[in-house]
């Protein structure tokens, strides 16, 4: 999903308060001779509350650094723009980003760059920057929402925090406690907290979506929320989600190759009642369920 900003193309004698940002967006596009590509699930952001929200959530300074992912036409990169000390925006959309180059030249904060994000390692855009901390503001095409977290998250440059625009189902299913836990939030909640800002309607863009959506903040901590081996941690946490509706013993088994009988000590020395199910652990619960597991292991080295 995308932003837009309003340049001098957006400008007219007769424009004024009821000119909605709807109204300049389709303008905008008609003007560049652009339509939203399906394929790239750009829906543009028609909401000016919603942009403020973003904003208001990214809590910027003068000093920072944000990295936007899929500015679209710009209007979310403008405002960063007059936030923040420097804003690079990475845009997949080859016209997209020919297009903010041209209006987006006056703000010489501003970096675009023409590729996809996931080619790009975090630490590689920080080299010239006195400063490694930097923040992530993007809103998100559904379909490469996980690859994205994954890709900030599960690097050594990591950001110091997240705004993302997401669908609803997935935010929520982000930001869930124990009883409604998945493999996506251990994943996510293992480097941050995640929390909910605001619910966004699907006729907050346009066009609209098929589903709504909401904006995440992830606040990165400064070391993982459990101190584990994140390779042999998240190789057990698999397991355990491998089969959901199952207790946890029998899906621990069924991940892992393991026998039954064998889990159930395990998962007793642990304390874990193994009736239990993977999406009520905590994240101490796995990496206390991590340790005896390690403990077994070396026992039979």
């Amino acid at each position: 999903m995308h932003g837009l900003i309003i340049s001098d193309m957006d400008k007219s004698p007769t424009r004024d308060s009821s000119d909605s940002l709807l109204a300049r967006t389709k303008r905008r596009l008609r003007q560049s001779g652009l339509k939203p590509r399906k394929g790239l699930g750009q829906h543009f952001l028609v909401d000016e509350e919603v942009l403020e929200v973003i904003l208001s959530a990214a809590e910027l300074e003068p000093e920072d650094l944000v990295v936007e992912v899929g500015p679209g036409l710009g209007i979310l990169t403008e405002e960063l723009a007059k936030k923040a000390g420097g804003v690079i925006a990475i845009e997949l959309d080859d016209r997209l980003a020919a297009l903010l180059k041209k209006t987006l030249a006056s703000f010489k904060n501003v970096t675009i760059i023409n590729d996809d994000v996931l080619n790009i390692e975090p630490g590689e855009l920080l080299k010239e920057r006195k400063s490694p901390l930097y923040r992530v503001v993007a809103n998100l095409p559904y379909y490469i929402t996980s690859p994205v977290l994954r890709h900030f998250l599960d690097t050594t440059v990591k950001p110091k925090v997240m705004i993302v625009m997401v669908q609803k189902e997935v935010a929520e299913a982000i930001a869930a406690g124990p009883g409604d836990m998945s493999l996506l939030s251990v994943s996510v909640q293992f480097y941050g907290k995640a929390e909910i800002v605001s619910y966004v309607p699907a006729q907050s863009f346009y066009p609209a979506p098929e589903v709504d959506s909401a904006v995440l903040r992830i606040e990165l901590y400064a070391e993982p929320a459990v101190a584990v081996d994140e390779g042999g941690f998240f190789e057990l946490v698999r397991a355990g989600f491998a089969a959901p509706r199952k207790q946890i013993a029998n899906s621990l088994s069924q991940g892992l190759g393991l026998p039954k009988p064998g889990v159930l000590p395990l998962l007793g020395k642990a304390d874990i009642d193994g009736e239990r199910r993977a999406e009520t652990l905590t994240l101490e619960e796995w990496a206390r369920l991590w340790r005896v597991f390690e403990e077994k292991r070396d026992d039979r080295r």
